[in-house]
């Protein structure tokens, strides 16, 4: 039997970090879920390739991660990565655990605005609709 196209690891650890959710990522899921912010979809704990990403929005390419104190251990690690999803088109923005949990307002204002700046998706084809 052949193996699967893709590695099964990368979504089990998903599914632990979500289990596992730190309290500013499940303040900033509250926020998020349901299409609540600009009727955006947002997924929790996705892999894009071999990296998890705290929330995407695939629609526009829009990575939110929030980060703890470890990240400031890991900078090249976080460049890699952040290489890697920008080479597949994905924006990528930040915020520290402490900026969600004492300021969630203003973090989902910076989402918001964020969104507001980026291009719109490109629709299929050249965008001119069907030729007759």
């Amino acid at each position: 039997m052949l193996d699967k196209a893709y590695d099964r690891q990368p979504t089990l650890r998903a599914r632990e970090l979500r289990k596992n959710a730190t309290k500013a990522e499940l303040a900033l899921w509250d926020q998020l879920r349901n299409r609540q912010l600009t009727g955006v979809r947002f997924n929790f704990q996705r892999s894009i390739g071999p990296y998890i990403c705290d929330f995407v929005a695939r629609t526009p390419r829009l990575i939110i991660e929030v980060d703890g104190g470890q990240h400031a251990e890991v900078e090249g690690y976080d460049l890699a990565r952040t290489r890697f999803l920008n080479t597949r088109g994905y924006r990528i923005i930040r915020f520290w655990n402490n900026d969600v949990l004492q300021n969630i307002e203003g973090v989902v204002e910076t989402i918001r605005q964020t969104l507001a700046d980026m291009p719109s998706p490109t629709p299929p084809g050249n965008g001119r609709g069907f030729k007759a």
